[in-house]
């Protein structure tokens, strides 16, 4: 085949895939998009990351590994957070979804937070200490609320970024298609 068939099909591959993401009609997640994510999650993490240090203490020693368990998952996410605020697109893959996964398990421990806090409550021996407990829950209960709204947030940016990330490699598909025809008919 001559360079001048080889040039012309390179250019129209080209064309074609400059079409097809011109044509994109689902976006993938922007830097704003995300950045708010972020925002949202550091101020999720303000108001639950005090409360792990109140269920230890006030909860007890049968709390310590739970309580562990808890600021890892903080600390993970403070640290995909810093992580994504220098390069938001990241999100747009593996990482979203294991940030993702990270929120969940914040919920899940805050929620779990709330409930012991509440049983204990339940069986405090002095009207303050129940007090105390019950405080702890309701604000276990707020961190979880918040947190869970974060998590829904990014559940919808990385159903948005599979999506696109779906229509992109269907383009792609078509385009190969189309190229191959090409070159089939020009092979004749």
């Amino acid at each position: 085949m001559p360079i001048f068939r080889i040039s012309a099909l390179v250019l129209l591959a080209v064309r074609f895939v400059s079409v097809a993401n011109a044509q994109t009609d689902k976006p993938f997640p922007t830097d704003d998009e995300v950045n708010l994510l972020l925002t949202q999650t550091e101020r999720a993490i303000q108001q639950y990351k005090p409360l792990i240090d109140q269920e230890e203490i006030q909860m007890g020693k049968s709390y310590s590994e739970a309580a562990a368990k808890d600021r890892q998952v903080v600390n993970a996410l403070e640290k995909a957070v810093k992580a994504f605020k220098t390069k938001p697109q990241t999100f747009n893959g593996p990482l979203g979804f294991i940030f993702f996964g990270w929120l969940d398990d914040a919920d899940r421990n805050a929620l779990l937070c709330a409930s012991g806090a509440s049983l204990q409550a339940s069986q405090a021996d002095t009207a303050s200490r129940g007090s105390t407990l019950l405080h702890l829950a309701q604000n276990c209960t707020y961190a979880s609320t918040l947190i869970y709204t974060v998590s829904e947030n990014a559940n919808s940016l990385y159903g948005k970024y599979v999506e696109a990330e779906a229509q992109l490699a269907e383009q792609a598909t078509e385009t190969v298609k189309k190229c191959t025809e090409v070159l089939k008919r020009n092979s004749k």
